[in-house]
């Protein structure tokens, strides 16, 4: 870790956030993900000036490439995605530390050359062995890849160096899978060398949830059951499942989205405050939380499974789910999945937490909604509150980021009437700086070893317990409830909804 930089001024807000000399080694370079955010996530980084003079990027794929094919394929992905512009400079600088490995996940030749290229780059870069290994391949290679960076000493922890494994979701498919995947990673990487990316927890909004509610004194005495009436969490794609079938059909909506990323906010949105923002206090809230969290008793009335049906979307007409290439027609994979859920503390008793996801919905969309209680007494005769709702606060994560606020105003005029008004706060109008893209966050947090946006062992663990439970529910009983594409869902949602005297928010 080396001696304090006598350079660095604690009011500096940037230099602390610049990652020392390391490199990235990028398993599966080839896939989409690399291509469309991984490597224009790191020039944007080298860009901003976040990345060290001798930083190093290795590729590791079947294909066979040279270095130089390799330098071409980023240099394209960069062009084609890259948020910041590109300048000559630091593509050259970057172009430098550039290194592709060719091979198989079982070849150990390839894994001998890996070994081989990264103490080259230590030496012809400085990156002072310090390495990320990011697993950007299909979940059932994690166990071979990071056996084979055990066996080959890639993974082993040299005295003032590091060495990292960076794991894409999904961490297993039900509870002892995850139990099983995360024995593996651990016998080889010690678990605070093990980032597990969660990319939701990357965007800007969603770490706003923290400063919106401590940092501000306007929220927090309100944020309970006192007042808080419900809370919705909703991410809703327009999309359909594209050239996924082979991935996605037998995982589903729950299991692809409500187990990681809606849990991840209903922590963030339900914790108490952490003593602190480093990350042991931060998994230690969102611990607590998800383990106070209860399903209902009835999951037949309080959980809804659908499937999109054919439909017109965006003015195209849309095949539904059982159409789609490669899906069996028989398949009872939840397209689109809904659940309520209560936390059994002192804040939350009895404040429901409705979580909902989708694809081919009415548009692309993630927002956590606050929904306050009505007011006790009202002055105002029933026909002056007509058009008045609850107050809301709603925290958009996707895709104009922003908070608006809904509350009841009176309507100019002679009489006293009341109605919906909002307040809206726009990043983009009140920032000049664009957010980063979160990987590029997610990215440099790993070289800098900050794990405070990456998902603890105990909160995956704890988030499987929660949604397991649901899933053999629905393997036992029923089949999903169909709804056109292009709409909010199937009617059975919002019953669900009405059950309870409540309806869902039409984002």
């Amino acid at each position: 870790m080396g001696d304090a930089n006598p350079l660095r001024d604690a009011a500096d807000r940037r230099l602390p956030r610049i990652a020392g000399p390391s490199g990235l080694v990028i398993f599966g370079v080839t896939g989409d993900l690399s291509r469309k955010k991984l490597m224009p996530a790191v020039y944007d980084l080298a860009n901003r000036g976040l990345l060290p003079p001798g930083f190093s990027l290795v590729g590791f794929a079947r294909r066979e490439w040279q270095d130089e094919d390799f330098a071409q394929e980023v240099h394209d992905a960069v062009k084609a995605h890259a948020r910041t512009p590109f300048r000559e400079e630091v593509w050259q600088q970057l172009n430098q530390g550039m290194r592709f490995v060719q091979g198989d996940f079982d070849d150990d030749e390839a894994f001998e050359t890996l070994k081989k290229t990264i103490a080259e780059l230590d030496q012809a870069q400085g990156t002072g062995g310090n390495f990320a290994f990011y697993l950007s391949v299909p979940p059932k290679f994690f166990p071979q890849v990071v056996q084979q960076l055990k066996k080959h000493g890639l993974a082993d922890q040299q005295e003032n160096s590091w060495r990292r494994a960076v794991i894409e979701k999904p961490f297993g498919h039900d509870l002892a899978s995850a139990v099983e995947l995360n024995k593996v990673v651990h016998e080889v990487f010690p678990s605070n060398e093990v980032f597990r990316i969660d990319h939701y927890l990357g965007k800007e909004t969603v770490q706003n949830i923290l400063a919106l509610r401590f940092a501000n004194t306007l929220f927090e005495p309100i944020w309970n059951r006192s007042y808080v009436d419900h809370i919705q969490i909703t991410m809703a794609e327009d999309i359909g499942i594209g050239g996924r079938a082979g991935y996605y059909d037998g995982i589903g909506a729950a299991r692809d989205v409500i187990q990681n990323h809606l849990l991840q906010l209903l922590a963030l949105t339900a914790m108490e405050e952490p003593a602190s923002f480093d990350a042991d206090a931060l998994a230690a809230e969102k611990t607590k939380v998800l383990g106070a969290v209860r399903l209902p008793k009835n999951l037949g009335e309080n959980t809804v499974r659908g499937q999109y049906a054919a439909g017109w979307q965006g003015g195209e007409k849309a095949v539904g789910y059982l159409q789609e290439d490669g899906i069996d027609p028989a398949s009872k994979t939840d397209t689109y999945a809904a659940v309520k859920l209560e936390i059994d503390n002192r804040r939350w008793a009895g404040v429901p937490f409705y979580l909902r996801t989708g694809k081919r919905l009415g548009r692309r969309v993630t927002e956590i909604a606050v929904v306050f209680k009505r007011a006790p007494h009202s002055p105002f005769d029933h026909t002056a509150t007509e058009e008045l709702g609850q107050n809301a606060l709603v925290i958009r994560v996707q895709p104009d980021e922003g908070v608006t606020l809904r509350f009841g105003s009176k309507v100019p005029g002679t009489s006293m009437e009341v109605r919906d008004v909002s307040m809206d706060f726009a990043y983009g109008e009140s920032f000049t700086e664009s957010s980063p893209e979160a990987y590029e966050r997610l990215i440099l947090d790993v070289l800098l070893g900050d794990s405070n946006l990456f998902p603890r062992v105990e909160e995956v663990e704890l988030s499987w317990k929660i949604l397991d439970p649901i899933e053999q529910f629905w393997e036992k009983n029923g089949k999903p409830a169909q709804y056109a594409s292009g709409t909010w869902g199937p009617v059975e949602a919002d019953e669900m909804l009405a059950r309870d005297g409540r309806s869902w928010r039409r984002p």
